[in-house]
């Protein structure tokens, strides 16, 4: 199953990373950590709420024009 990983830096340091299908929310130190622990926080989730995901995710960036 493919699910999709959304990290930010955290304000103390390392990042915060979200799976958006499921809400799951952990952080990490490195980059890797945080995917290791969204991996396995979100399969906890998934132990107990079960959900069949058809697809892929796309993920895309878009930009916002900055007002001085």
């Amino acid at each position: 199953m493919e699910l999709t990983a959304i990290l930010t830096p955290a304000e103390e340091g390392g990042y915060v990373a979200l799976n958006p299908e499921t809400g799951t929310t952990t952080q990490g130190e490195t980059v890797e950590e945080a995917i290791a622990n969204l991996r396995e926080a979100t399969a906890l989730y998934l132990s107990e709420f079960p959900m069949d995901v058809k697809g892929h995710p796309l993920i895309t960036t878009f930009s916002v024009a900055e007002h001085a």
